[in-house]
């Protein structure tokens, strides 16, 4: 983590948050999860899904429209000609807190895999990591970071960005917050700050506002991710 991090604040970071309601995709979330408990008599066997499962299918479906947040930039190899190369898979990693401290373990080929077979991955990959049993090719070739703060608290952070990768998302804890429906009337409604960090050698804040909102719109029309799926 010394070595990681203290290449990674060389990197000029721009910061960027927004509030995600996330009332309709907890409540889709919640009936998946009942047709799968053991007490429901139509139950069949599924991973228990959480927010992150959906969270990084979202991310996934954005990057595909938005390419440049998907890359490695090379300073190093030339400083006089920096390299950005855009990477054809969705490798994300997913921060871990573990014992021996964090750890970013990856799921390759996001944007191949269902809603399901992510939060098994995400089962597997935690298992492992709080058993110190991740390989060396489960820590590597990332494309894109996401940082779920919020299993342990916190709204807004500041996300650092996993180099040579040009964009982070740091994910804060959901909570139920007032609202206000369309006629005026007080609602309650469960939103999560979501925090992205990027590189603004590469990514300008238009650019990262877009694919912001492209995520949100996702998570908080959760038909529209369904339909993208494949």
């Amino acid at each position: 983590m010394f070595k990681a991090m203290t290449r990674s604040l060389q990197i000029p970071h721009f910061l960027y948050t927004d509030s995600i309601d996330f009332t309709e995709l907890n409540r889709v979330r919640r009936a998946l999860n009942h047709s799968s408990s053991p007490s429901n008599p139509q139950h069949h066997h599924q991973p228990k899904l959480s927010a992150l499962a959906f969270i990084l299918k979202s991310v996934s479906l954005s990057l595909t429209a938005f390419p440049s947040l998907n890359a490695h930039l090379d300073t190093e190899s030339d400083p006089q000609k920096p390299k950005l190369t855009h990477k054809a898979v969705h490798n994300i990693g997913v921060a871990v807190d573990t014992p021996q401290g964090l750890l970013v373990p990856v799921i390759r080929n996001v944007q191949s895999h269902s809603i399901l077979s992510l939060a098994d991955e995400l089962q597997r990959l935690s298992a492992l990591a709080r058993a110190n049993k991740l390989s060396t090719s489960d820590l590597s070739g990332g494309t894109f970071t996401v940082s779920n703060i919020g299993s342990l608290g916190g709204g807004v952070v500041a996300p650092v960005i996993v180099s040579p990768q040009v964009a982070i998302l740091g994910v804060g804890r959901s909570k139920a917050v007032p609202a206000f429906d369309e006629k005026g009337q007080v609602i309650r409604k469960e939103e999560a700050m979501f925090s992205w960090s990027a590189d603004h050698r590469v990514v300008d804040g238009a650019m990262m506002a877009r694919f912001a909102e492209s995520v949100k719109g996702y998570l908080e029309q959760v038909e529209n991710m369904m339909v993208r799926l494949r």
